[in-house]
């Protein structure tokens, strides 16, 4: 029994480790957009079901991708697959699972709640990542898949929170307008951002850090200041 359990450690132990691994820097990012809610928390178990949202949306996200390459391949041969997620974020999940509820009366809302979407996405990604490729795929995608679509989800909650208030005070016209640009900004940028990574040359490898850092470093201020500047819109 005792060997038998020694065994068993030793063979779960790697596989717990590189876990670990791939899920810490999103919890990490979690509580950080959590702590920045100032006005009014979410609930959490609505939280909870964001993330795993976006664990579905992962499996949603490889089908239209996979559909995408094949509708490429017949009408452009050779060329590259879009990234589908931001728009199973924002259509399938973030719009469908938040838009009505009662919990959506503060603008910085959106944020949480397309952030928990993405870091869900992300999370659910990164641990397919770790035990195909190991810790050197898990600090490479800390320091940049992660906290990247950390980002997108800043980019998209920051529209999404507009176009919510601006639904709120009867603006239909300017409503559609933000919930365009919450699909479009984070598609374009996400889009950028796996060019550039694809791309092995030494002048797109400097574009990508930098390309990386000011995507960071944007988001990183939109928080601070849509924290600080938040509001009651519902």
């Amino acid at each position: 029994m005792l060997i038998s359990l020694i065994f068993s450690f030793l063979y779960l132990a790697p596989k717990a480790l590189l876990i670990g691994a791939a899920i810490l820097p999103a919890i990490l990012l979690l509580v950080y957009v959590y702590r920045h809610d100032r006005i009014e928390k979410e609930p959490r178990k609505l939280l909870l079901t964001l993330v795993l949202w976006g664990v579905v949306a992962t499996f949603l996200a490889v089908a239209a991708e996979s559909l995408g390459a094949i509708a490429l391949a017949w009408f452009l041969p050779g060329g590259e697959d879009n990234p589908a997620y931001p728009i199973w974020m924002y259509f399938v999940v973030v719009a469908l699972s938040t838009w009505r509820s009662p919990e959506f009366n503060c603008r910085f809302d959106a944020v949480v709640y397309a952030v928990f979407v993405s870091l869900g996405f992300a999370l659910w990604e990164n641990i397919g990542y770790v035990m195909m490729y190991g810790v050197g795929a898990a600090l490479a995608r800390a320091i940049t898949a992660v906290p990247g679509h950390a980002c997108f989800g800043v980019f998209m909650g920051a529209y999404y929170g507009l176009a919510k208030r601006s639904a709120n005070c009867g603006e239909t016209a300017a409503s559609r307008l933000w919930n365009f640009l919450a699909l479009l900004v984070p598609t374009v940028i996400h889009g950028l951002y796996d060019y550039i990574a694809v791309n092995e040359t030494e002048s797109f490898s400097t574009t990508f850090v930098v390309f990386v850092l000011v995507v960071f470093v944007l988001a990183f201020v939109l928080v601070k200041q849509l924290s600080k500047r938040d509001e009651y819109i519902g």
